[in-house]
């Protein structure tokens, strides 16, 4: 009898523990939605603009990407081939949205021209298919310092009915488009394969720390906008960052759904000593979380460094 009651005791401090133990947590889902700046963009370092709108439209369709938003310059559609390239986006399912008509930056432009160069944006782009009420500011600027002209530029979003078209990810693709084409036109050598790696790479190493960023700031990981460029290198290799993305534990979703998670809105209500940047940097630096509060990568020294010494082989000089 007294192994029974051993056995008894036994099961009962077991249970006891499991009480004070929580479960394991599940593994974090990880959501993430694309967009692409400065449409319709000029010629890149490799292909034709036909040649690249076809081809990142191919991609996307081959990686599984049903929907991406397209961030649209009005004021910079020049002709007929370009008001063709849009309407190929969206008829591949994609959705369009205002940013600004020229691409001002808010911190060095007039509160009034800049809000008309908003309405003139929408003035192009409402009445088009596939089009979607968000607004991104051009540069991620959004007053920096000048807190009351970020404050009236919130206040007149609302009242046109247009919400913040943020990013949450940022790699500073922008950065390896304008070095290619500056290589090219130096008739430097680049190697491919090495700048598709470092493409890839520096957007999923970019994706995890904002991931992880954010999850410090808010205590989960909200579905993400990775903010990318319609650039020749997205063209050539979005499918293979899709993949990257995928194979650490990422899932694609369409920017709806990113724009509809509850993290949207943060981005009207945050408050920070410079608004400019990612929403993750914006209110991880409204939290008080200490830096680094931005991808590494973005420090275009480090990018040139990267580029210069992986695409192009070049060797750089070390600080002892």
């Amino acid at each position: 009898m007294r192994w029974i009651l051993a056995l008894l005791l036994g099961l009962l401090a077991a249970c006891a523990h499991a009480k004070d133990t929580p479960p394991p947590l599940p593994p974090a889902e990880k959501r993430i939605a694309l967009s692409f700046d400065d449409v319709p963009r000029a010629p890149g370092a490799f292909l034709t603009e036909e040649e690249r709108t076809e081809l990142l439209i191919a991609n996307l369709a081959e990686a599984g990407v049903e929907q991406a938003a397209f961030f649209v310059n009005p004021g910079r559609i020049d002709g007929p081939d370009d008001t063709r390239r849009i309407a190929a986006y969206v008829a591949a399912g994609h959705v369009i949205a205002n940013h600004s008509a020229n691409h001002p930056r808010l911190s060095q432009t007039g509160l009034t021209e800049y809000l008309a160069d908003i309405d003139a944006g929408e003035e192009r782009l409402r009445d088009r298919d596939g089009y979607r009420p968000w607004f991104r500011y051009p540069y991620l600027d959004e007053g920096q310092q000048d807190a009351a002209k970020r404050d009236a530029v919130r206040a007149a979003l609302a009242k046109r009915g247009l919400v913040n078209g943020y990013a949450t990810v940022d790699a500073s693709d922008w950065f390896y488009e304008g070095a290619a084409k500056r290589a090219v036109a130096q008739g430097k050598a680049i190697d491919r394969e090495a700048l598709r790696k470092l493409y890839v790479e520096a957007h999923v190493d970019a994706a995890e720390f904002y991931d992880t960023l954010a999850r410090k700031a808010i205590g989960r990981s909200p579905a993400h906008v990775l903010l990318l460029h319609e650039t020749d290198l997205a063209a050539l290799w979005i499918g293979d960052l899709v993949r990257a993305l995928e194979a650490k534990g990422w899932t694609i979703v369409s920017a709806d759904e990113a724009y509809a998670d509850p993290f949207a809105q943060r981005a009207r209500t945050y408050d920070t000593p410079s608004a400019q940047g990612t929403l993750t940097e914006m209110v991880a630096w409204d939290k008080g979380l200490p830096a680094p509060r931005w991808y590494r990568g973005n420090n275009t020294d480090l990018a040139q460094q990267w580029f210069d010494t992986r695409v192009l082989g070049e060797a750089r000089e070390t600080d002892d």
